[in-house]
């Protein structure tokens, strides 16, 4: 036994092998398995040489493993409100090039890629994926579910409110506020206020559909 806390990872898509990955470059804790709620059939054999399990079958797990919400889209909060329900902890998963201020705040289940840089006084709300390259500002507020893809650049004083959805290589600019369930998208520079459930696109950034709560 190595002595690092067991892993279980849940999602057994392809970004569950990258979270598997970071992991494992972290050295933080010992990847046990990965957790399957949608299609049963998965369990039948393993990702990464590590079980798959089934959501149903994993609550003895809970005492002695921690667990992180590897599914790429904002539509993790469902199987993370599962885990939670069988008293599961949650783990951050961060990766030894991630670069994070000791005054930032970084709450559990939040997955930091390959060279994130947090800024002092960032609060990262639970459940937060950081993707490749992200640059989050100083005092700036991420909150819960939130994804910012590869490339992103949130600046200063930036609020980024429950379940939005941030697109590759997306800026923000200092003091915006991005809405509840809001989409950024991709390359795009946002230069004002988003509203909730609002998807903009463009430079500058331009309202162009409402967007389905999650």
């Amino acid at each position: 036994m190595s002595g690092r806390p067991p892993l279980l990872i849940l999602g057994t898509h392809v970004f569950a092998e990258e979270v598997a990955d970071l992991a494992t470059e972290s050295g933080e804790h010992e990847l046990a398995g990965f957790v399957e709620n949608w299609d049963r059939e998965r369990c039948r054999t393993e990702l990464l040489g590590r079980p798959v399990h089934w959501i149903d079958d994993v609550a003895e797990l809970a005492a002695t493993h921690v667990a992180v919400c590897a599914i790429g889209t904002t539509k993790r909060r469902g199987f993370v409100e599962q885990a939670e329900s069988l008293r599961f902890r949650f783990a951050t998963v961060r990766h030894p090039t991630a670069v994070v201020s000791r005054a930032a705040r970084i709450e559990p289940g939040a997955v930091l890629s390959a060279g994130v840089i947090v800024a002092t006084h960032a609060r990262i709300g639970a459940h937060v994926i950081l993707n490749r390259g992200v640059l989050v500002g100083h005092h700036t507020t991420i909150g819960r579910y939130v994804t910012v893809s590869p490339a992103a650049n949130v600046a200063g004083g930036v609020t980024i409110a429950d379940g939005a959805y941030i697109g590759m290589g997306a800026t923000i600019l200092d003091r915006i506020r991005v809405g509840e369930d809001a989409v950024v998208g991709a390359g795009a520079v946002v230069t004002r206020d988003v509203p909730p459930r609002t998807q903009v696109v463009g430079v500058p950034a331009r309202a162009v559909k409402e967007v389905e709560g999650r």
